[in-house]
């Protein structure tokens, strides 16, 4: 035995037809303005670190913990020193490793001897928080070969950034998605 057919739907009146086509193509308007207001290009957050100020609010204004901002180190750049200001305060009673010694309050820069006098130091991003602090300390005495970046594959790529809206120098912004990171042009100058 075959299920009886549903009661036919009834007459759309004109007025209900106009009605949801224009709602249709309010919609259909609106996802093309917005395609066109971002050139139909999908972006992504980053820090210009260029016009980073190092003001520590990376670490705290993300929505996530720890924060997708994260320094990285631009080993062309370095100048493997043995008094690394980035890695070291510039007050240290002494050059030790010794953490009251070092400018990043987690541990996250790893200092490896290469050969005298010469030290190589990465980061290691699961323990950088993004104060920022090593950043600082390489700006000013050093030759700025550690700076901040957004991490893509850490960030949820708010609509707002809130570390956009807490960067008092204007620092982040929208670039394309294909190129997310962005390069440091004046090497000791953030």
């Amino acid at each position: 035995m075959s299920d009886p057919l549903p009661p036919p739907a009834a007459p759309l009146s004109r007025r209900s037809l106009l009605t949801t086509g224009f709602r249709v193509l309010g919609v259909l308007a609106t996802a093309a303005g917005a395609a066109a207001v971002s050139g139909g290009e999908r972006t992504v957050w980053q820090i210009d670190p260029d016009k980073c100020v190092q003001c520590g609010r990376c670490a705290t204004a993300c929505v996530l913990s720890p924060s997708a901002a994260k320094c990285v180190h631009a080993y062309a750049v370095c100048g493997y020193c043995d008094l690394c200001t980035g890695f070291f305060k510039a007050d240290a009673a002494e050059l030790s490793t010794a953490a009251e010694n070092q400018m990043c309050p987690t541990n996250a820069i790893i200092r490896r001897f290469i050969e005298d006098p010469y030290y190589e130091f990465t980061i290691d991003e699961n323990l950088c928080i993004g104060c920022a602090r090593c950043v600082q300390g390489c700006s000013a005495y050093g030759n700025g070969s550690l700076f901040m970046q957004i991490r893509q594959d850490c960030c949820t790529n708010c609509n707002q950034c809130a570390i956009a809206r807490a960067c008092p120098a204007e620092a982040i912004k929208r670039v394309p998605a294909d190129k997310p990171y962005l390069i440091k042009t004046r090497a000791g100058k953030a």
